[in-house]
């Protein structure tokens, strides 16, 4: 478990909404850095109503009580503050289809049962953990031929350019805080070339790769939204 001295712990404490008690299930389901920009559901590719889906980095639970309570999904979520768990069970353990478990995704991956028809992660593990270890473990829980749907933060949204070298390499990042402290991380911050050739030695191909922006800075790609289906 997540100490209190983890930088995740500290972004938990001060970004998480902070309401107690049930939460009305959001009536979006948000995958980009801007509200009410990009797809829904239909992200998957399938219609997931009925369908076991895995949330790798749950947050505050928004995302899975969504696909829960308005796409009828049954869904787990894990994320490895306990901080995120208890608030999600706080504001959405009511409902009968999700479960939050606190996990890292990675472990959770390697050692719990079961397979799922499909895995996702909305700033969550993926782009977090090197995907050439991730990857392999998600392929392995995850259905033949079902959608693997990830965001993550766009590779050109800093500097308008990317490092030339194509290996799938980590690149140093900060997580600010609103009290002002900055915390040093590492994001595989990867093009969208960079992500087929990932997920093609990873047992996955390609299907879709969509870019957003925020609309306060239009210029700017601040999402990557992809698609990948298990082979």
């Amino acid at each position: 478990m997540i100490t209190q001295s983890s930088p995740w712990h500290a972004y938990a404490a001060q970004i998480t909404d902070r309401p107690t008690g049930r939460l009305p299930v959001p009536r979006r389901l948000q995958w980009t850095t801007h509200p009410a920009t990009g797809p829904g559901a239909e992200a998957f590719g399938i219609s997931v109503r009925g369908r076991h889906l895995l949330e790798l980095g749950c947050g505050p639970g928004h995302s899975a009580a969504y696909l829960a309570g308005r796409e009828r999904a049954h869904v787990t979520a894990v994320d490895l503050v306990d901080l995120q768990i208890r608030r999600s069970r706080e504001h959405y353990g009511h409902l009968p289809d999700v479960t939050y478990l606190t996990c890292e995704a990675l472990r959770f991956l390697r050692h719990s049962g079961g397979r799922f028809d499909g895995v996702y992660s909305i700033f969550g593990a993926i782009g977090l953990t090197d995907p050439a270890v991730l990857l392999p473990a998600v392929a392995r829980r995850l259905n033949p031929h079902r959608p693997l749907v990830f965001s993550v933060p766009h590779p050109h949204r800093r500097t308008g350019t990317i490092p030339t070298t194509r290996a799938a390499r980590p690149r140093a990042d900060v997580l600010a805080l609103p009290d002002g402290t900055r915390h040093p991380l590492v994001r595989w911050e990867l093009d969208v070339a960079q992500w087929s050739t990932v997920l093609a030695r990873n047992g996955f191909r390609l299907s879709q790769a969509q870019e957003f922006t925020d609309p306060r800075r239009p210029r700017s790609p601040a999402t990557l939204l992809i698609t990948a289906r298990r082979v």
